[in-house]
């Protein structure tokens, strides 16, 4: 494979099997699945400054001592993304 960002179906319409035959979008998935190829998201994320970790020291250190029924009023969440529609307009990779 010499590009691995082609999707399954560009990756199929450029090769051809046996006897020069076409070779369906979902045959490549499946043999790069079988391979223990999976599809990633890549990660982009901000740097912290050293501001940003100072803050968070900060928090950390004010929050060391809640008890249990302190810490039941926090919501902590850590941002997963949900998307209804199929096009969320992330890169696969």
């Amino acid at each position: 494979m010499n590009n691995r960002f082609l999707s399954a179906s560009a990756s199929s319409r450029q090769t051809r099997g046996r006897n020069n035959q076409r070779i369906s979008a979902n045959t490549v998935r499946k043999r790069l699945s079988s391979s223990g190829f999976r599809a990633r998201c890549p990660y982009i994320s901000s740097i912290l400054t050293r501001r940003h970790r100072h803050q968070r020291t900060l928090w950390a250190q004010e929050h060391a001592a809640l008890d249990r029924l302190q810490w039941r009023s926090f919501v902590i969440s850590d941002e997963s993304r949900f998307c209804i529609d199929l096009a969320d307009g992330r890169v696969h990779v």
